[in-house]
């Protein structure tokens, strides 16, 4: 089974089904169900959403939970096996580009 990632802290969130517009993330606390974690939200397009043309206006907060009809949950998932801690990953990130730098 594959566990949804949160589109704020890029922790598992333990949900495996549908979304519901009153779960948000166990660890930060952000609602899932909001334009963020949508598949649709791109910061490049009008109302920062692919599907503009078919939605009636601008939804204000992109991190708050909303009742649009084109949401569709991000494909953020990872398998319950490997569990990545973003602390982790960032640190090992930061350690390769200082290791560049070294004699």
């Amino acid at each position: 089974m594959a566990d949804l990632i949160c589109w704020n802290c890029g922790r598992g969130t333990g949900i495996e089904d549908k979304v519901m517009r009153s779960d948000n993330c166990p660890h930060c606390m952000s609602a899932l169900r909001c334009c963020r974690g949508c598949r649709f939200f791109d910061p490049t397009q009008r109302f920062q959403c692919r599907e503009w043309r078919s939605i009636d206006g601008p939804i204000a907060i992109k991190e708050k939970a909303n009742f649009c009809d084109y949401f569709q949950v991000r494909q953020a998932f990872h398998s319950h096996g490997k569990k990545a801690d973003p602390i982790e990953a960032k640190d090992q990130k930061k350690k390769r580009f200082d290791d560049l730098f070294k004699d």
